[in-house]
């Protein structure tokens, strides 16, 4: 027997479990916008909130792997970029002025699915000194544009800086057959 939906009993179920994140930020949405928290607010936007993820279902993404560890790994990775970037920046700014060079770096693409893709991306455009500029997934590749550039090894030095970026996101976010994966096409 299936529900209204087309699911059956317990799918139907598990699917309502798996929507109650959205209905609660709906529902803070909801609160926010009111501007205050009553009973009858709180009542009004679960009723919308639940209409809402009824009538309009977003596609589930699939579970968050739980790694607290590496979660934390990443979140420490990113914060040291941002200071060791930032005092980089400040030094060819003041050392080049005008003249500091910087150029468009092609790496290779490991990460796959798009929670690790937009993290990534999150990841080093948030560095000072670094924006990504294109992904290529069909080529599995993508351009970030780095300060510094002065000779080639500077760009191998990217690269390898787009690589452990890359690792630490799949590790935190990847599934393992992902882990594994990055694992192999790094190591070639």
């Amino acid at each position: 027997m299936t529900n209204g939906s087309g699911t059956t009993g317990r799918a139907g179920v598990a699917s309502a479990v798996r929507r109650l994140p959205q209905v609660a930020w709906l529902l803070v949405v909801w609160l926010l916008l009111w501007g205050g928290v009553s009973a009858k607010v709180v009542f009004g936007g679960l009723v919308v909130a639940s209409a809402v993820t009824v009538l309009f279902p977003m596609p589930l993404l699939p579970a968050l792997p739980l790694r607290p560890v590496a979660l934390a790994r990443l979140a420490g990775f990113v914060v040291r970029d941002v200071v060791v970037s930032s005092i980089a920046v400040s030094r060819q700014t003041l050392r080049y002025g005008p003249a500091a060079q910087g150029g468009i770096v092609e790496a290779p693409l490991h990460a796959r699915s798009d929670r690790e893709i937009a993290v990534l991306v999150a990841a080093v455009t948030l560095s000072p000194g670094t924006v990504v500029l294109q992904v290529d997934r069909p080529g599995a590749r993508w351009y970030v544009y780095a300060l510094g550039l002065h000779g080639p090894g500077d760009a191998d030095g990217v690269r390898r800086q787009m690589l452990t970026v890359q690792r630490r996101v799949v590790q935190a976010l990847g599934s393992e057959a992902e882990q594994r994966a990055c694992a192999e096409r790094g190591n070639r």
